[in-house]
């Protein structure tokens, strides 16, 4: 390896470069709330984006009209509903209860059957190391989603698999307080709310102002020395960075 490689290795893989990407959500509507500009981004350049979310996100009752199974079935109809604006093809759904996850193990491997199953480059979730993250569905969901990742180029991963090894070239983290990469959604911000509203169990007008005031903020600070006025950031990171590599947290 010469030392241009070598410097290679401490760089965050491009995801503009990819082709289909499977988006990991512990709940719906974390994908939107955490990457939606992006997602759009990608879609719009030719990416195919699909999700895959963990649980029925039984518990986000805001009113007492609608809980359990009712709620269950509304917020998967607001899955399809927001991804569609944003350019989503295709929806997986482990169905799990809210508020449960706790095997990574186990779940890792039912993600990397669907990663394998679709030969996804690219994958997304949420930041697990993520400083004062109190839910745990995230921080498991991130770490399996994480476990998957490095594991499912192995021929025999998971135990009594018939599908094939796939190698995404990245994975990138949003909710993440150590971002690597910042996209420009000056364009697509806009839609990244459209989306959000789409979620209309859990997003209430005052909250959705909420979140628009702070995102606009957050994406100013990000643009400061860019050409474009809005950025979106997540962390991306290869396999190589994910196992052993003690540099790790310096990509």
């Amino acid at each position: 390896m010469n030392q241009e490689q070598i410097q290679a290795l401490f760089l965050p893989p491009d995801i503009t470069k990819g082709k289909k990407a499977l988006c990991i959500q512990p709940h719906p509507d974390d994908n939107e709330v955490g990457m939606g500009g992006i997602i759009k981004k990608l879609t719009l350049d030719g990416c195919q984006v699909d999700y895959l979310t963990m649980t029925d996100g039984s518990l986000g009752a805001l009113s007492p009209e609608l809980t359990g199974d009712k709620l269950a079935f509304v917020r998967n109809q607001e899955i399809k509903d927001s991804g569609a604006i944003l350019g989503v093809s295709n929806y997986h759904n482990l169905g799990l209860v809210d508020g449960t996850l706790d095997n990574i193990p186990m779940l890792a491997g039912k993600i990397a059957e669907v990663i394998r199953e679709g030969q996804y480059d690219m994958i997304f979730c949420p930041d697990p190391w993520l400083s004062y993250e109190a839910h745990y569905d995230h921080v498991v969901t991130g770490k399996a989603t994480a476990q998957a990742f490095i594991s499912c180029s192995l021929v025999e991963y998971p135990k009594g698999t018939n599908t094939l090894p796939c190698a995404p070239f990245a994975i990138g983290f949003y909710f993440t307080n150590n971002p690597n990469t910042v996209i420009d959604v000056t364009d697509t911000f806009d839609t990244k709310f459209e989306a959000m509203a789409a979620h209309r169990s859990q997003m209430p007008p005052q909250l959705l102002d909420l979140y628009r005031t702070y995102f606009s903020m957050r994406g100013m600070q990000l643009a400061a020395d860019k050409e474009y006025s809005l950025g979106e950031a997540i962390r991306v990171m290869s396999s190589l960075h994910m196992h052993c590599f003690v540099e790790g947290s310096q990509i």
